[in-house]
């Protein structure tokens, strides 16, 4: 049974058609001159009214940061009522401790890198009790650039726990994704969007699609 985690979110209506739909998780991006980047103050409106129109419980709340102070993200952490910190910066071990929430890391996915370091690098997210969430590198891109790779690759890491896939997923390509990955979650944005904005038709037509793998 793979998750799948709806993240870019930048209203409450979206993220409660995400939660009838079946995430198990939403993200919300504070990584800083990003286009989906929402403000500490939007955030707890959206969460806020989320709250209000579905109660308590539901998918799990997901922060994105990048290289920002460990002092920042506590805070929105605190403020927002965060699960998860969603790391895309260049934080290492001693940063992902001092994290008040559970950690994903996210693994950029180099094929000018030898896969010795991907999967140095995975041993250290795994080793540390940590999630890694596997995405394509795109030079001079924080966050989720929207592309896929080619999920064969996947064989040659040392996948020892659970882990996440992005990038570029949709509704047409997730279900092969998931055969050939086999992760724990799934995590779309692009891939749900219309005109840059998230889209309820497509929200529901990539929940269908995962949950067709399911069965």
């Amino acid at each position: 049974m793979t998750l799948f985690k709806i993240c870019g979110l930048k209203d409450s209506q979206n993220a409660i058609v995400a939660r009838e739909n079946g995430a198990s998780f939403l993200g919300f991006v504070f990584v800083h001159g990003v286009r989906r980047e929402v403000s500490l103050d939007l955030a707890i409106r959206i969460i806020d009214e989320y709250r209000y129109e579905s109660g308590r419980g539901g998918p799990a709340l997901v922060g994105l940061f990048a290289n920002q102070p460990i002092e920042e993200v506590n805070e929105i952490i605190s403020e927002c009522g965060l699960d998860y910190a969603q790391l895309c910066g260049k934080e290492d071990k001693s940063y992902w401790d001092e994290v008040n929430a559970e950690v994903i890391k996210q693994v950029k996915i180099d094929f000018g890198v030898n896969s010795k370091l991907i999967n140095s690098d995975l041993d250290n997210i795994f080793g540390s009790g940590y999630i890694p969430l596997l995405d394509k590198y795109e030079k001079g891109t924080l966050g989720g650039t929207g592309k896929t790779f080619d999920w064969n690759v996947i064989g040659q890491f040392n996948l020892s726990g659970k882990f996440i896939l992005a990038g570029g997923l949709t509704s047409k390509n997730v279900s092969q994704a998931i055969r050939v990955s086999q992760p724990w979650a799934v995590d779309v944005s692009t891939g749900v969007e219309t005109d840059g904005a998230k889209d309820e038709s497509k929200i529901f037509a990539f929940a269908a699609a995962v949950n067709d793998v399911k069965s």
